[in-house]
């Protein structure tokens, strides 16, 4: 867990704050038992997690792919190739969706804002180094153009059909 306590604040803040704004279908399945609070967040939420990410073409045509996302500081982070379609299109138009789903386990569905971090950005180190270790080189040495990027949430819920076993778990 790298997240501050004021990160596990917010991120608290922002899972409220989506839940309250959440439809009655939402809340009739995420019923109270089975939210995942930020605490629960950050404790289940370690290593590498495989991502649903979607974006959108330049014709409003929705694309969804695969990432291998990391939970950092209650935000999550993937890199790609620069060339890759997702990154040419989250590049133009940031606005994003990204699920983490396994199973009837746990479900984390946010919507957001995806940003590009460059070495010049004050977190980048940290994240490279947290990527170098999880996969044993630097992504930033897997191309020529691969591109760090992050979620910045708007919007976040998350689910546990039995929250019980996954926190013995973790």
């Amino acid at each position: 867990m790298r997240e501050t306590e004021a990160e596990v604040t917010e991120l608290q803040r922002l899972l409220e704050a989506a839940y309250a704004r959440s439809t009655q279908h939402l809340r009739n399945i995420i019923t109270d038992p089975r939210r995942l609070d930020a605490e629960d967040l950050v404790r289940v939420l370690t290593g590498m997690c495989t991502l649903n990410l979607a974006t959108v073409t330049a014709r409003g045509e929705p694309r969804i792919s695969a990432v291998d996302g990391h939970f950092l500081h209650g935000r999550w982070v993937f890199t790609t190739s620069g060339s890759a379609a997702k990154a040419r299109q989250l590049k133009k138009r940031p606005a994003a969706s990204i699920s983490y789903v396994d199973g009837e386990r746990i479900g984390v569905f946010s919507h957001g804002n995806v940003e590009f971090l460059t070495p010049e950005h004050r977190d980048f180190v940290e994240i490279e180094e947290h990527l170098t270790n999880h996969y044993g080189s630097s992504p930033s040495s897997w191309g020529d153009d691969i591109v760090y990027c992050r979620l910045q949430p708007h919007w976040m819920v998350g689910y546990a059909f039995d929250k019980a076993a996954i926190l013995k778990d973790n």
